[in-house]
């Protein structure tokens, strides 16, 4: 039976604290239908089951995790079909490319070599967890 958790709640407001964001999602996972990109509001959120790293055990825990990204100038997707909502991703990575100051390039890279990469204005990103945690199947791995 998992006990109550601490939820983690996470701002970045530079690259050192996008890192941050970024190892706390390595392999979550999530629906195509769950990234949402509102033009006029300047906003990706996306929806995903994360990993808790943080977490005791060796099998780990699972909890629903909100991400947002505020002051989106455009929002390019690669490899992610968007014909099919359901269809599931595994978030690898996110990373920043300055461009001119204070903005940039965040990429989302997921595998099978699918990316999601978001202009703006300014790193301007929010992770909170939005449930309780759940027992995972398996802890990710990482090998070969």
């Amino acid at each position: 039976m998992v006990g109550q958790a601490e939820h983690l709640r996470l701002l970045a407001e530079d690259a050192e604290d996008l890192e941050v964001i970024a190892a706390a999602l390595q392999d979550a996972v999530g629906r195509i239908g769950d990234i949402q990109y509102e033009a006029a509001a300047r906003r990706v959120t996306l929806v995903l089951n994360r990993f808790r790293w943080e977490a005791d055990g060796r099998a780990g825990e699972r909890v629903r995790a909100g991400l947002q990204f505020g002051g989106v100038l455009s929002a390019k997707a690669r490899k992610l079909r968007r014909d099919a909502p359901e269809a599931v991703v595994e978030l690898l990575t996110i990373d920043f490319q300055p461009g001119e100051a204070p903005g940039g390039v965040i990429q989302l890279s997921f595998a099978g070599g699918g990316d999601l990469r978001l202009e703006v204005e300014c790193i301007d990103a929010a992770l909170a967890d939005i449930s309780e945690p759940w027992p995972a199947k398996r802890k990710p791995s990482h090998e070969g």
